[in-house]
């Protein structure tokens, strides 16, 4: 019987196994890639059982998931046929992203509100268009929130925002507003949570 969405042992084990691993190549500054996050789903559902084995580990569109498409509530993924081309774009901004980031602010540098600004956005942004291509037939909001904290721990940010149970707060609001290509609602949100976060 599947149980890789169950709230289980081993899938806690794995979230904390794969965040740790985020967190020492957000320190060590390493890359930041649709790769990687492949990766991270890799981990997240080793040992668990999903209905169909090549639902692991593959884009949404790949081989065996060629017509593979999906819905959140109402509203609708990208279509399995342009997923390549749409995390092709986002792998290219997030790269170029990242490197301007990378030259502006230095380890252990001081942040401005410049700054604060700058890597909020990049997250809110990271996470919105991961919501809306919904690259994998399971795991993208756990996958979205490793895009969030991966860029906050790059820069000296705490990570604020938890991987599981799915944030409250606004947290669906904007993840629906995401679905339909307005990321600014998130940018809202994740300031809010960051805030927050300073005072846990």
């Amino acid at each position: 019987m599947a149980d890789w969405d169950d709230d289980t042992p081993r899938l806690r084990s794995n979230l904390a196994k794969v965040f740790g691993k985020a967190r020492d190549e957000a320190i060590r500054r390493g890359p930041l890639t649709i790769e990687v996050a492949r990766g991270w789903q890799l981990d997240i559902m080793q040992g668990l059982v999903a209905p169909e084995p090549q639902l692991v580990g593959r884009f949404r569109g790949e081989t065996g998931l060629e017509n593979y498409n999906v819905k959140v509530g109402d509203l609708p993924g990208v279509r399995a046929s342009d997923v390549s081309a749409e995390l092709a774009e986002f792998d290219r901004k997030l790269r170029l992203a990242i490197a301007e980031l990378d030259q502006l602010i230095s380890p252990a540098q001081e942040l401005t509100s410049d700054d604060l600004a700058a890597i909020l956005t990049l997250s809110a942004w990271a996470h919105s268009e991961w919501v809306r291509i919904h690259p994998f037939a399971n795991g993208n909001g756990r996958t979205a929130r490793l895009w969030v904290n991966s860029i906050a721990m790059r820069y000296g940010l705490p990570p604020f925002l938890r991987l599981r149970p799915r944030p409250g707060g606004g947290y669906n609001r904007a993840a629906s507003a995401a679905m339909q290509g307005d990321w600014r609602p998130t940018v809202a949100l994740f300031r809010r949570l960051y805030i927050e976060s300073l005072h846990a």
